[in-house]
């Protein structure tokens, strides 16, 4: 036989699951459905350079795409970090060294990009990067990237690589010496979130 306790707690049991069930569901707001990247800020579109040169040649360009920037890296193995000189700025149009022949670089603003390190081997001239002067950056596929919009090959002359990199807008951008490598970084806005 049951106890009177037995009954009563049953009972009061059986009420709380009725009311929890009988309480509409209510929505809870989505807090964690588009979380905000905090994107870097400071940056800005000043020229950046530095100061070194190296024998080392490119091999290399590629590119990348990040939350909250574009990427292209110039590949130069071997190369030391401090060895990496640059020179990164915004151009209105964009002027192969030597001959001064104008390279058409599509986007609402042009970076001109020097490396000081030839793409080509010092010692027998041959090209170690296979791009063609004015032609696009050879295996670089710019299809959905927020930042950037074309990319091409000025030439490589006196031991300096001069690329062309076509972006939206003038947008800001940071460079960073790797060791074998160069990195421009070219943010996908002026805001610290995405």
């Amino acid at each position: 036989m049951l106890q009177p306790r037995t009954i009563c707690a049953t009972v009061v049991l059986l009420g709380a699951t009725l009311v929890t069930a009988a309480v509409p569901a209510v929505a809870v707001p989505a807090t964690a459905t588009a979380a905000t990247t905090a994107c870097p800020t400071g940056w800005g579109s000043a020229d950046k350079s530095a100061t070194a040169a190296t024998t080392t040649s490119v091999t290399a360009v590629r590119t990348g795409r990040h939350d909250c920037y574009d990427r292209m890296v110039v590949d130069v193995p071997g190369a030391a970090r401090s060895d990496l000189g640059y020179s990164v700025r915004y151009v209105d149009r964009l002027y192969q060294d030597g001959s001064g022949r104008h390279i058409p670089v599509a986007g609402g603003a042009v970076l001109e990009v020097r490396v000081t390190a030839p793409a080509y081997d010092p010692e027998t001239g041959a090209a170690t990067y296979p791009a063609r002067a004015g032609g696009a950056l050879p295996g670089v596929d710019l299809s959905g990237y927020r930042s950037f919009r074309d990319a091409r090959f000025a030439g490589s002359f006196e031991g300096e690589t001069q690329l062309g990199l076509g972006v939206r807008g003038r947008l800001p951008f940071r460079v960073l010496q790797l060791d074998g490598r160069l990195v421009i970084d070219v943010a996908h806005t002026w805001t610290a979130a995405r």
